[in-house]
């Protein structure tokens, strides 16, 4: 199938961004040799556990397939390999062009329509990221990116059949934990023959999987790449989790979880949680700058209830109706509570976060951003000095950018310097 593309689009070649001109034109194939530093055509794979997967509330879970995409080349001895790990609404399409692009993509920083165009329905998430020369270089790592547990994009998750009834789990899914992700990540990697990992990485939830990694697994991590992280979510995190999750299960479309097959499903709640979601991951200067009190239909107000009236009101609903088209909405729901849940210190140091990094033996490479309030510096500088004090390697930076939380997402070229540094060393001897 033919497909048309154009777009203007701004890339990171090694320490160098640019901007570049994209016109997709004819076949995927065509399109993915004009992409600067694209890994090029991509396809997800899909792989099923053959053990069941022991989860932190007791129960296991059989089966559990894992959809995943790898970029780069498995050297021989199997010890250049990268786990990037998604935030929230990602999926396993991290890096390059899908070859059956979505309806809706992940690319999911602010504006991410304007910066890429229709190309964003194919581009992987954390595209200016991974490639040739890029932050995470795919001419030295071999990339690993998988959807996790409780995912609506391949792998197991609520929307799966529960083998004990034959229909979807819907609630009936256990709750889940970040800890049970990275189980999840760890037994597909032993499938793949990959026992040890030169680095973790992720931004956001994805971060949390990096810290995560380190203490659960720190004989099998050399380092770890926590970008727009936490050790644990602040109490406002918490609450505006808390509302977004109260606006899906209170749209009676929701049906307790189980509205598969039934015709109705809580688009409503679950566009008002995305909203509310998305509020959280902007900073206040950045709306101000974006969209101002600016009219969106007429020079003057228009005495509505119904519709917006404002450009900003617009953008929220446009990003509600997209993502509702993408996403289910108990993964939503069972992801969401398991961000909640991840609280270092209570789960692996009684109360104190230096206790719980004790056992941490990889690196630690910490990237936050000034105007993040939802996962703001501090979190990160806690992690720096709890792993200063017990005589850790760890650096911390915080990048001074205005687009809030999203800062991950966008400000991949001041990132990719500090990344390519911290791994310079990284992996096995050229």
């Amino acid at each position: 199938m033919e497909r048309l593309y154009s777009t203007s689009r701004r890339v990171d070649i090694g320490l160098v961004e640019v901007t570049v001109e994209v016109t997709m034109v004819g076949s995927i194939a065509a399109a993915a040799k004009q992409v600067a530093g694209s890994v090029g055509i991509v396809e997800a794979q899909y792989l099923e556990l053959p053990r069941p997967v022991r989860l932190d509330c007791g129960q296991e879970l059989q089966p559990v397939g894992v959809a995943y995409e790898t970029y780069g080349t498995l050297n021989p001895r199997h010890d250049n390999v990268i786990l990037v790990c998604h935030a929230l609404s990602g999926d396993a399409h991290a890096a390059g062009i899908s070859r059956t692009p979505p309806e809706e993509g992940t690319r999911d920083g602010f504006a991410a329509q304007e910066r890429d165009g229709l190309a964003a329905k194919a581009l992987g998430w954390w595209d200016g990221m991974i490639g040739p020369g890029k932050a995470f270089d795919t001419d030295r790592f071999f990339v690993v990116s998988t959807n996790l547990l409780g995912g609506c994009r391949g792998t197991t998750g609520p929307s799966s059949l529960d083998p004990s009834t034959g229909k979807p789990y819907g609630s009936g899914f256990p709750v889940i934990t970040v800890a049970d992700m990275v189980r999840t990540e760890r037994a597909l990697l032993s499938e793949l023959g990959i026992d040890r990992l030169v680095a973790v990485a992720g931004g956001s939830l994805g971060g949390m999987q990096a810290l995560e990694w380190g203490i659960l697994f720190p004989d099998q991590v050399d380092a770890v790449v926590a970008i727009a992280s936490t050790h644990a979510l602040h109490p406002q995190g918490l609450a505006w989790n808390a509302i977004a999750r109260g606006a899906i299960m209170r749209d009676p479309a929701w049906q307790d979880g189980q509205y598969y097959g039934t015709g109705r499903t809580p688009d409503a709640g679950m566009g008002l949680a995305r909203m509310v979601g998305h509020m959280t991951y902007l900073s206040a200067e950045a709306l101000r700058d974006k969209f101002g009190r600016r009219l969106q239909f007429a020079d003057d107000i228009r005495y509505t209830l119904t519709e917006p009236e404002f450009e900003v009101e617009s953008y929220l609903e446009h990003q509600a109706d997209s993502f509702v088209r993408r996403f289910d909405a108990n993964t939503y729901l069972y992801t969401s509570r398991a961000l909640t849940y991840f609280d270092l210190a209570r789960q692996h140091g009684g109360g104190s976060l230096t206790t719980a990094l004790q056992g941490v033996s990889a690196r630690a490479l910490l990237i936050a951003f000034s105007s993040d309030w939802l996962y703001p510096p501090a979190a990160s500088r806690d992690i720096e000095e709890a792993l200063l004090e017990l005589g850790k390697s760890v650096e911390c930076h915080v990048i001074e950018a205005p687009y809030g939380h999203d800062c991950f997402l966008l400000e991949e070229a001041r990132q990719t310097p500090y990344i390519r540094r911290f791994l310079a060393d990284a992996g096995p001897a050229e």
